[in-house]
């Protein structure tokens, strides 16, 4: 189990808004869009910056969107891990308070997670739940969560099911725009 430095446990939330999708294709429905040609740059991008950085979820919650998955797909193979992923298509139209019990719901050996999803929800989740944070990282998320940008959440509890709004650290907020 993580702790911080204080010993006290910390578990961990990356939310990964998926990255730019492709509208070229009209007749696509909404859940079936692909990542655009600037998407597919910026997913491996972003699993290359948690890779540098040890930002290695034990566990993938993504949403069954097809840009979704694509996402994850490029930041898994950048990211050069081997980590349980769960498509779960329940996401999609989530609300935070849905993917909050989900959050929840998650098994006590799972220390960190990573939750690929969509806007706007992923955006309230994250404001919802950063009581406190890194000034920088807090004012960049609440000025815009643009696609593939990511939010570093820790939570000094020792159960998943202790999860509260306001009770995360952000961490940091991470868009590929600032990744070369």
């Amino acid at each position: 189990m993580d702790t911080a430095s204080g010993g006290c446990p910390v578990k961990t939330v990356y939310l990964l808004r998926h990255a730019k999708s492709s509208w070229d294709d009209a007749s696509l429905p909404d859940h079936d869009r692909p990542l655009s040609p600037r998407g597919r740059k910026a997913a491996p991008l972003m699993g290359a910056y948690m890779a540098r950085h040890g930002l290695v979820p034990d566990r993938v919650l993504c949403s069954a969107a097809r840009r979704a998955a694509e996402t994850w797909d490029a930041v898994s193979a950048a990211l050069g891990h081997d980590v349980p992923a769960a498509i779960l298509g329940d996401i999609y139209h989530a609300t935070p308070a849905d993917l909050l019990a989900l959050l929840r719901g998650l098994p006590g050996e799972v220390g960190s997670v990573l939750l690929v999803g969509h806007n706007p929800t992923l955006e309230d989740l994250a404001l919802a739940l950063a009581g406190s944070g890194e000034e920088k990282a807090l004012d960049e998320l609440d000025a815009k969560y643009p696609t593939g940008a990511m939010a570093i959440l820790d939570f000094s509890v020792e159960a998943w099911s202790e999860l509260r709004e306001g009770g995360g650290w952000l961490r940091d907020f991470v868009r590929p725009g600032h990744l070369k």
